[in-house]
């Protein structure tokens, strides 16, 4: 009997990245595999899921050294040619090998499971498919009416014309990204809507994408609420999945499988949606484009938003990114024309912003019972909102009851022992806990350094302004949404649910609550203690800053009826500040001119292109020494020319967990000179890696976010 020809085949496994193996490696197959196609391969002892890679095979090694696949998962369609040029675009910018990447994103389940199995999660889908009501997404909260079809403004019917020209125009060259700006409650949704709408009559997919997982619910109601089939949406229903983290692995793998099969017609998720494979994808939407949670913070540290603008680059189809401030690369890049700024001015319903008033904390009245959080004034403003039967938002960023522990007659503070940093007192649990290592002990019933048992609180947190609230308004309903009260799963939603159903009268929180939400009833935002931005060392402090407040203030006055008498104030010790002139006026555009004027004259992004090698040890001079000689290697090789390398400093926080934390930055004026000296550097770093025995990890950013 004849032996089958054997075939050599590029196969993208998961190795890790300190393992040095980069691109795919050769297996042999008895037949010729299509390249996406799914297999099982054996690696040393191990037996893992790979991707057959587009590519010639390396040919280095004889045939006979070669091991064949095992299986080929044959149930699915191969991932796509462009969904790999995706992947070796991300891995290859990002400094990460094809197969930690391609495999680190598809969804966990898929990677364990053989033919048999993958059969069986097929045939559930196939149930799932055929129940319509199930699988158009999350259903409009109860109570709801559909909002159907509302009356477009003339700014945005103006962009939606923009905008399906971009659709219609034919498929030869790519349209340049939108950046889609448009201050709170313009009405960015519905523009999203409507092109969603004009891609799907086409035949095509639509993916969105959102920073925070709390979102997506919400923003996945509205797309349910004109896509799921009802009268309002004129009798069309269009398959919606969801894919973010806080779904159950079966729920990731079956959405990801609608997707990948052309069965879902809308995506909606986060950061790691940018890779849904959707073979028919004719629009993304990236919503919040300035949001820093579209970078990932570990492992490949991607982009979203930039893969995004990419990924449409790459299939010639329209990207819109949508933000009340972006980013200022996004502005820088409008500004040089190489993104299409489209406008949308004003509130839906003619509606006015709400009045800012900066309240210099410095010319505050002293007087009994009053703290620099809740003021006399603001507790007046309160009151008379609540008479009116008006809600509030108090915004402080900054969770637990106080940011530390103090004792006066020693000075002692609640340091964590493991971290450089403060262990946060919370109330709720009389536990002191730290947010970087997890650390958590009861509060002592004295000062452990003298005994003495008057210690207090310093500072506050979101715990602390909502027990004095309610100390200070007895009556009023006050709600706390921040990290520690949403933990439990459905707390976020239950929440938010009570303060849109007007069963809140003031509502204190961090962040999470100042992104998206359409609180109707809300007239009032009051941010306190928001200074400490103002004189971080990132430099991207301020940007951070000013977009949480124009965000914040943007939950204020988004009910057209309510909006003249809406009011945002700010506590603040430096009112004449640029940053709040800038605020008080809602010019995001001044506010933007002088940051990047700064950033230009400082050699900084988006003027320049900024890498952070990081490395983490026993020690300090474990890590130091890596980065020195990281250093010493990079300023020696030929490809450093024109860029520039800091000496290493600790990190922000430079212990965690008793591990030692420094940093190196390296600056390029251009992307690809900054990528040629990376892409020559790496192969040394894995090398030293081994030669500093004392170094735990190290890791490379590329377009760090946070330095």
């Amino acid at each position: 009997m004849a032996e089958l020809p054997v075939q050599r085949i590029r196969v993208a496994v998961e190795a890790p990245q300190h393992s040095g193996l980069s691109g795919p490696l050769d297996y042999l197959s008895e037949r010729a595999l299509a390249p996406g196609s799914l297999v099982r391969v054996p690696l040393g002892r191990r037996e893992l899921m790979g991707i057959v890679w587009p590519g010639e095979p390396d040919g280095g090694a004889e045939a006979a050294a070669l091991r064949p696949i095992l299986a080929e998962l044959d149930g699915v369609p191969p991932l796509s040619a462009s969904w790999c040029q995706l992947v070796e675009f991300a891995a290859s910018y990002y400094q990460r090998s094809i197969g930690e990447l391609a495999l680190a994103v598809l969804p966990p389940q898929l990677r364990e499971l053989d033919n048999t199995q993958l059969r069986a999660r097929l045939k559930k889908l196939g149930k799932f498919l055929a129940s319509p009501a199930e699988a158009q997404g999350s259903a409009p909260d109860a109570g709801e009416t559909p909002a159907g079809r509302p009356t477009l403004s003339p700014a945005q019917q103006q962009v939606l014309d923009e905008l399906d020209a971009l659709l219609d125009a034919a498929r030869n060259s790519a349209p340049a990204p939108v950046l889609l700006y448009g201050i709170t409650g313009s009405g960015k949704t519905e523009v999203y809507l409507r092109a969603a709408e004009h891609a799907l009559a086409q035949g095509r997919q639509v993916l969105v994408l959102v920073p925070e997982i709390n979102l997506t619910p919400q923003l996945e109601a509205r797309f349910a609420e004109r896509f799921g089939g009802s009268a309002a949406s004129g009798g069309a229903a269009h398959r919606i999945v969801s894919l973010h983290s806080a779904l159950t692995p079966a729920q990731r793998l079956r959405n990801w499988l609608a997707a990948h099969l052309g069965e879902a017609d809308l995506v909606l998720g986060t950061r790691l949606a940018v890779f849904a494979s959707m073979p028919r994808l004719g629009l993304i939407v990236v919503d919040e484009e300035h949001d820093p949670s579209y970078k990932q913070q570990d492992g490949a540290r991607y982009s979203a938003r930039d893969l995004a603008i990419y990924r449409a680059h790459q299939e010639k189809i329209p990207v819109i990114l949508g933000s009340a401030t972006p980013s200022l690369e996004s502005w820088q890049r409008a500004n040089e024309g190489r993104y299409k700024r489209l406008l949308l001015p004003g509130r839906i319903g003619g509606g006015a912003l709400p009045r800012v008033r900066l309240f210099d904390m410095k010319r505050m009245p002293l007087s009994k019972g009053v703290t620099t959080a809740l003021t006399t004034p603001l507790l007046d403003a309160l009151r008379l909102r609540l008479e009116r039967g008006e809600q509030s938002l108090i915004f402080l960023n900054r969770r637990g009851y106080a940011p530390v522990l103090h004792c006066a007659e020693c000075n002692w503070k609640s340091d964590c022992p493991h971290c450089s940093a403060w262990r946060v007192f919370h109330k709720g649990d009389r536990t002191l806990r730290c947010h970087h290592c997890g650390f958590t002990e009861r509060v002592p019933s004295a000062c452990p350094s003298c005994g003495n048992q008057d210690i207090a609180p310093l500072g506050r947190g979101t715990e602390r302004l909502e027990e004095q609230l309610q100390e200070q308004l007895p009556g009023a309903r006050v709600l706390r949404i921040d990290a520690d009260s949403t933990k439990h799963k459905g707390e976020l939603e239950a929440q938010l649910a009570a303060v849109h159903s007007g069963e809140v009268d003031i509502l204190v929180g961090t962040q999470m609550v100042t992104k998206g939400h359409d609180f109707r009833r809300i007239t009032l935002v009051a941010a306190v203690n928001p200074d400490g931005a103002l004189f971080s060392s990132d430099f991207r402090a301020p940007e951070r800053l000013f977009a949480l407040l124009m965000q914040a203030g943007g939950r204020a006055g988004r009910d057209a009826e309510a909006a003249a008498r809406s009011e945002m104030w700010v506590q603040t010790w430096h009112p004449e500040h640029a940053l709040y002139q800038a605020l008080k006026q809602h010019d995001f555009e001044a506010f933007a001119k002088s940051q990047l004027a700064e950033r230009e004259s400082a050699g900084l992004p988006p003027f320049a292109h900024l890498a952070l090698l990081r490395a983490e040890g026993r020690t300090v001079e474990a890590a130091q020494g890596f980065l020195k000689a990281a250093a010493a290697f990079a300023q020696a090789m030929p490809e450093a020319q024109g860029c520039l390398v800091y000496p290493a400093i600790p990190m922000s926080v430079a212990r965690v967990a008793n591990v030692e934390r420094m940093q190196m930055l390296v600056e390029a004026g251009s992307r690809g000179a900054l990528q040629r000296l990376l892409w020559h550097w790496m192969p040394e770093l894995h090398a030293l890696k081994r030669e500093h025995k004392g170094l735990l990890r190290w890791a490379l950013d590329v377009d760090p976010l946070a330095i």
